[in-house]
């Protein structure tokens, strides 16, 4: 059974959500402010019970969402969601460059929200699909080793750290390495939906792989732009 953390204020919107996805076979704790969030996962992870989703608002007393995502996104690793009345550019961004794993606008349909969940935690789930050479588990460029099996990235002997969406990303790209991937056809692989022309979700995450994978940002030659189609994957830019 798949746990998940509820983080909202909102009573009855939390008493919803907590029953509608309890009947569809989560177990689900709720915590109605934001400052208690860090302390529970501690706790949580000393019982080896680490939630594996968390849905999060971002107007909660105690600690606003925003702030909460920057003090636990490095070292809760599994898929974090905003569900949120914000509905600005900015705000939608800013989540996603905190590392939030999708973005959800309230109100949302009860199977709207399941659909992402499911989404999230089925692409945070190691692959077990093969590639061209039939190594469905571990590539290798240069010095940068990603093992799909473990979710473990190293480049020059350091381990890189990250979310379940961004190592998707890494796999994806590298697993078609030297080929062009159109922003629609990662968008769809990553989001799970049509890519609608506006949404900016592909290009923040793209800046913050290339951001950990210390790739040039002004310049970069790891995760190449290929304007109007899409990205790179260099297997040749890793010695």
């Amino acid at each position: 059974m798949k746990r998940v953390l509820l983080v909202e204020d909102d009573k009855r919107l939390a008493e919803l959500v907590d029953q509608f996805l309890t009947q569809n076979g989560f177990a689900v704790t709720v915590i109605d402010r934001g400052d208690m969030v860090a302390d529970f996962l501690k706790q949580q992870a000393l019982k080896h019970q680490t939630p594996d989703l968390i849905i999060l608002d971002i107007m909660l007393p105690g600690s606003d969402g925003f702030s909460i995502i920057k003090q636990i996104r490095h070292s809760f690793h599994n898929p974090i969601l905003f569900l949120t009345a914000k509905d600005s550019d900015f705000d939608h961004v800013t989540g996603l460059e905190l590392g939030a794993d999708d973005y959800i606008i309230k109100p949302v349909e009860p199977h709207v929200l399941l659909a992402r969940v499911n989404n999230a935690l089925r692409r945070a789930a190691p692959s077990t699909q093969t590639n061209g050479q039939g190594n469905s588990q571990e590539l290798t460029f240069g010095q940068l080793h990603i093992n799909n099996s473990m979710r473990t990235v190293n480049l020059g002997g350091e381990n890189i750290v990250l979310t379940s969406h961004e190592f998707e990303l890494l796999w994806l790209l590298a697993n078609k390495a030297g080929e062009v991937q159109s922003r629609d056809f990662i968008h769809k692989e990553m989001i799970g939906r049509e890519y609608d022309g506006f949404d900016r979700s592909v290009d923040v995450r793209v800046s913050r792989l290339r951001k950990k994978l210390h790739d040039d940002l002004s310049a970069p030659t790891r995760i190449i732009t290929v304007w109007g189609k899409g990205y790179i994957f260099s297997p040749t830019a890793w010695d």
